[in-house]
């Protein structure tokens, strides 16, 4: 097992760094260092040595990858990517570029706001789309099945702002039940929660629905299902008993994956909702052009994934016994 985290730690290598060198080269692309320093200066009246000035202070006065007047080693580590990528490694974010704050202080304040949403949503959504899929997999073939599916598809066909805007109007302004938009922290951030929870589960719904049914309907087609049923086993015990566990290699294989990327948020249902978490974090980063934010949310992002794909296949042996880690 060991041997088998480190192999898999090994291979993640080469894919942060070219995450990185991809972010980089894309970003300043599209966006250069001199357009960055117009914007934070601002558009008008910007002298030449204005913006030379905010690249000396912000450490983008070198080249972006390969400095053709250095020598050695020089030629790789005395560019922007160097300098900006290689404090990454151990977790030194920086700085932003627009208002001079501490990255690293600002992801561990934020990512708890986002948790705070993320995880019910996570865990409420997931209980919800198991157990309908497998009522429906009990019921398969019936009106009720085919009902749950027709509403599954409808569900998901429909944008998620949709469910947002929705459910400020009516819940927010119309009943009055819940505040549309803020934040608070302790246990006054109940309140603020509850909508973009229930929005947050409602919208997923379907397609977590209609992924689960096919698994469960796999597994009740299996040699081991029509063997248990010889046995006349109750239909509720052969699908709860032996269908769900068996069924939990795929079940695992979406929920794992989604464990690391809690810490992310929502995007839409934090900008919507002005909840101060990472996706609003990295919306705002976005809009304002600040490539450190940028940079540092992806190098975070790409982490996780890779977190994620290892506990994914670490999870397997404990659920599937067949599977073994070399």
């Amino acid at each position: 097992m060991l041997t088998y985290i480190i192999r898999r730690l090994l291979y993640a290598i080469p894919i942060i760094l070219g995450v990185n060198v991809l972010t980089a080269a894309l970003f300043f692309h599209i966006n250069t260092p001199d357009d960055m320093a117009r914007r934070m200066l601002g558009e008008k009246n910007v002298t030449l040595a204005a913006i030379e000035n905010w690249k000396t202070e912000h450490g983008y006065d070198l080249p972006a990858f390969v400095n053709a007047d250095a020598s050695g080693t020089d030629m790789f580590t005395e560019t922007v990517f160097f300098q900006k990528s290689a404090p990454l490694l151990w977790f030194d974010f920086g700085r932003s570029d627009r208002n001079n704050i501490n990255i690293g202080l600002e992801i561990g304040n934020r990512m708890w706001p986002s948790l705070a949403v993320s995880i019910p949503i996570f865990i409420a959504g997931l209980t919800v789309e198991i157990f309908i899929a497998m009522m429906l997999a009990y019921w398969r073939g019936s009106v009720m099945d085919l009902a749950g599916v027709v509403l599954s598809v409808v569900i998901m066909s429909v944008s998620a702002l949709f469910y947002i805007i929705a459910g400020q109007f009516v819940l927010g302004k119309v009943f009055k039940l819940f505040p549309i938009s803020g934040y608070d922290t302790g246990i006054y951030s109940f309140k603020f929660l509850v909508l973009p929870v229930v929005i947050g589960v409602i919208s997923s719904v379907g397609v977590g629905v209609r992924f689960y049914r096919t698994v469960f309907l796999e597994e009740m087609g299996r040699d081991y299902i029509r063997t248990a049923r010889a046995k006349w086993l109750s239909e509720g015990a052969v699908l709860f008993k032996h269908g769900l566990k068996n069924a939990m290699i795929p079940v695992l294989t979406n929920v794992v994956v989604s464990i690391p990327f809690l810490f992310y948020g929502s995007l839409l249902m934090e900008t919507f909702f002005a909840i101060p978490g990472l996706g609003s974090f990295t919306i705002d980063a976005i809009q304002s052009q600040d490539f450190a934010i940028v940079r540092s949310m992806v190098y975070l992002g790409s982490i996780l994934y890779i977190v994620g794909l290892i506990l994914t296949d670490i999870s397997y042996t404990l659920f599937d016994p067949r599977i073994r880690l070399g």
